[in-house]
């Protein structure tokens, strides 16, 4: 969802462009590098094209997909198929395993010869990684998951390069990684999680393993290299996951491991839903709004209103622009209102020294509501007051005749 907007038209011509790409572009294993979804209780609607999309892959050239999971993702659901899923090269990899040598796994060809190493490791949680310890500080646990992942990573290696070595050194190795590397990109309000609470973690790439031909990581939103090695990138998120990232060119890595050394080109992916970031004073907001009326864009607009003057009926002229149009506004932010909000609470103002009427006004203000909804909602909010109120008032008659009794008796 983006601000009520459902995505899943987005996500479904995403999904049939992408099988689409793997059959013409000859692909012959595909990654991902986790949050398959974006919460841990997604939608039949969402787990419907997921496997949609898997049964049309395994339909197609493509001989193996791996998925491992992300820091949205609930292991258990994507586990769940994990046997069934395997029986038609789909390996899925939910969480940690107690051995690290199951998440490395050896895929073949058609006629069984060992073609590619895949070191499948999911995002690892907290407490995949440590014991908790008594007194520990921050700066300890931060400590603790580092090089709890740097350990992990290294066993999960030493296995890979240990099977390697016994299919005759040459099987390349590939691995996979949900996780934030140091100096990773991030795009404002891109609603990337902290991955551990209280802390950072943002893991030093020269202390992961270097035998690894490539490195596929998922987490942040920004297709990028790491330390700018072409063999170490995060792919990004295959759409935008919010206005800011509206004229960010989302990309899959195509990976040729045959080459020496080993190729990466970028394949684009095309935006199936326009979105438009709109931020400047009102003749600015106009004049874009009148340049993508004359293209006649379907975009999604998020408007943000920063100009000097104070416009009351903001919202109403914005509608007004859009209404005839095929555009659709999602969210409007007047920024000259919200600081007049927050001028308008001083350094020593505390909640204590403000009625709940006042708290109420301003968080009509602060939320940007329609004023032809104050009404509605001021008449709404005195029916709640006045109920608790009422409800307060029997509690404590009720207390008071209870202790009565116990006290006659």
């Amino acid at each position: 969802m983006l601000y009520g907007k459902s995505r899943d038209p987005e996500l479904a011509e995403f999904l049939h462009w992408l099988a689409a790409t793997i059959r013409q572009q000859a692909i012959d294993v595909l990654i991902i590098a986790g949050d398959v979804f974006d919460h841990s209780l997604p939608s039949h609607r969402s787990q419907a094209l997921y496997y949609r999309f898997l049964c049309e892959v395994v339909a197609s050239n493509c001989r193996h997909v791996i998925v491992v999971a992300g820091n949205h993702d609930s292991p258990t659901l994507l586990n769940a198929p994990q046997e069934l899923l395997k029986a038609l090269n789909v390996y899925v990899i939910g969480q940690a395993t107690a051995d690290p040598c199951d998440e490395v796994l050896i895929l073949r060809d058609a006629q069984q010869v060992p073609e590619l190493i895949v070191c499948a490791v999911p995002y690892l949680r907290d407490r995949d990684l440590r014991r908790v310890t008594a007194g520990e500080t921050l700066a300890d646990k931060e400590r603790k998951l580092i090089a709890g992942i740097a350990d992990h990573y290294a066993a999960v290696a030493d296995c890979a390069k240990q099977r390697q070595a016994a299919l005759g050194g040459t099987v390349p190795i590939v691995a996979t990684g949900h996780l934030f590397t140091a100096g990773g990109q991030t795009q404002a309000e891109d609603g990337v999680r902290s991955l551990y609470v209280g802390s950072l973690a943002q893991v030093g790439i020269n202390s992961l393993p270097n035998c690894f031909d490539y490195l596929a990581l998922g987490h942040l939103h920004v297709p990028q290299m790491v330390n700018g090695c072409p063999t170490i990138r995060y792919s990004g998120s295959p759409l935008p996951m919010s206005f800011r990232e509206a004229t960010q060119q989302k990309s899959l890595c195509c990976v040729d491991l045959n080459s020496t050394p080993t190729r990466v080109d970028l394949i684009p992916v095309p935006q199936f839903q326009p979105l438009e970031w709109i931020q400047g004073d009102w003749q600015h907001i106009r004049a874009r709004l009148h340049e993508l009326t004359c293209a006649e864009s379907t975009a999604w607009l998020e408007i943000v209103y920063n100009g000097q003057d104070i416009i009351g009926d903001l919202r109403s002229q914005l509608e007004a622009l859009v209404e005839p149009t095929a555009m659709q506004l999602l969210r409007i932010r007047d920024q000259r209102r919200l600081e007049r909000v927050l001028a308008a609470v001083t350094a020593k103002e505390t909640v204590a020294e403000l009625t709940a009427e006042m708290v109420f006004e301003r968080c009509l203000v602060a939320h940007e509501i329609p004023e032809h909804q104050h009404d509605a909602l001021w008449h709404a909010y005195r029916e709640i007051i006045t109920a608790l109120q009422e409800d307060d008032s029997r509690a404590q008659k009720l207390n008071a005749d209870t202790s009565t009794s116990l006290h006659q008796s």
